[in-house]
């Protein structure tokens, strides 16, 4: 047997208590979910555990006894690893794995592993770099017992031994905390990039839609069917881990940026949240958010609220948004969906719906911009000046009698050429 076989197989433990609350209980949704996880990371899933108790128990989390039930299934089925669905503290882990004799992880450490296998970018690397120090400096004592030794300081050694020495816990606690600077200064770096490229965007007055929704809803595949983006589209959980943007045309005199992010889930790690904020921070900037619902999953509710909760917390819960029912072609017929004016419903596979999304995209978004027939004479060169700068100019033809422009412009700007259209009211009231 290979060791990548070995390290793949898995048993699955949850927690379901009230004293957990809802968010962070277990259930069969959860346990399926994290199966699921296990998946995308390569696993095998052997068994799954789902236990209730009033409370979690201090040091085993699930008690004695059931550790021990959980110690006989792993060497029935030769599983050598236990993932636990709900988060465990350094000294259980530390515990569960000596008493268990496999690997231990939980939940939030199985999603950094996904990541961490995901991320493409220099940006997605950082990211995932930076959540997986946060979360392993809290577990470096139960993880090496050899660093709570004392180099110098032991009081074991000859008199006159003892120094001013650290543990080697501390030296490593120390490393990690330099590495967590250096990439929450790089981070910073690419926060700075991010702003350069947004404030060029609103400079040309060009507005930003961010595709957002719990992962695997289908977000990825409407990018490509709204813009030929041609980003693998997997139906896997974390698929897209790094944000991609593309220019949509969604109509003559409208252009919209479209950055697709990384998928929600329940019980998101913290760490990735904060990890992740350079890329999600997108959020915060954009015009309008259009939430992928995928309403072929019978969870496609509580998804939505999981989404809804992190958007609010990531600071955009007041932006526009238009709710997006995707794989509408899933959907048995006679199906009875929500509908309203910031409702779609569509399938990104088939492009079924998709125009009645680009119209609702263009009456949420469109800034009053039109294309127009300008003649200037050549004294208000200055005008076409002021065209380069703060429109997109078309054409300019030089004649004998003045300058004919055709440009795109913002109200501001039309403001100033108005008395210059060519064919008076008439072009003025068919400018869009």
């Amino acid at each position: 047997m290979t060791e990548h076989e070995i390290r793949d197989k898995v048993v699955l433990v949850g927690l379901n208590s009230p004293v957990l609350g809802r968010g962070e209980s277990s259930d069969d949704e959860s346990m399926g979910e994290l199966s699921a996880l296990v998946e995308t990371a390569g696993g095998s899933v052997e068994g799954i555990v789902l236990q209730n108790r009033p409370s979690p128990d201090p040091r085993t989390f699930v008690g004695e006894g059931k550790t021990e039930e959980i110690k006989a299934y792993c060497e029935n089925v030769g599983a050598t690893m236990v993932i636990f669905d709900n988060d465990l503290s350094p000294s259980q882990m530390r515990v569960l794995t000596e008493l268990l004799k496999v690997q231990v992880l939980d939940r939030c450490g199985l999603i950094l592993d996904i990541f961490a296998q995901r991320a493409r970018t220099r940006e997605g690397r950082l990211q995932v770099e930076l959540a997986q120090y946060r979360y392993l400096l809290p577990r470096l004592t139960g993880m090496w017992t050899h660093l709570e030794r004392q180099a110098g300081t032991s009081g074991r050694g000859p008199i006159g031994s003892k120094g001013p020495g650290e543990t080697q816990l501390e030296t490593d606690r120390r490393h990690i905390r330099r590495k967590i600077d250096k990439l929450k200064a790089d981070l910073e770096g690419v926060r700075r990039v991010r702003g350069t490229q947004r404030r060029t965007r609103e400079k040309r007055e060009i507005p930003v839609a961010a595709i957002v929704g719990y992962t695997n809803a289908g977000k990825s595949t409407l990018l490509n069917c709204l813009t030929g983006a041609e980003i693998p589209a997997n139906d896997r959980l974390f698929d897209t881990l790094d944000t991609t943007t593309r220019l949509l045309a969604v109509s003559d005199t409208l252009n919209v940026v479209v950055s697709d992010t990384v998928g929600f889930i329940r019980k998101l790690p913290h760490q990735l949240v904060e990890a992740f904020r350079a890329t999600l921070e997108e959020l915060e900037y954009a015009d309008i958010l259009l939430h992928v619902i995928d309403v072929s999953n019978p969870e496609w509710q509580k998804q939505a609220r999981v989404v809804e909760s992190l958007i609010a917390e990531l600071g955009a819960g007041e932006l526009p948004r238009i709710d997006i029912y995707n794989k509408r072609d899933k959907l048995p017929p006679g199906e009875i969906m929500p509908h309203g004016e910031n409702i779609c419903l569509l399938s990104a596979r088939t492009g079924e719906g998709v125009p009645e999304l680009l119209d609702m995209i263009a009456k949420r978004l469109d800034p009053g911009i039109r294309r127009v027939s300008l003649f200037l004479p050549y004294d208000k060169g200055g005008l076409l000046d002021a065209l380069y700068r703060e429109a997109s100019v078309e054409n300019v033809d030089y004649q004998a009698e003045g300058i004919a422009v055709t440009a795109v412009c913002n109200p501001a700007v039309f403001g100033q050429v108005r008395a210059y259209l060519r064919g008076g009211a008439e072009a003025e009231g068919g400018g869009v």
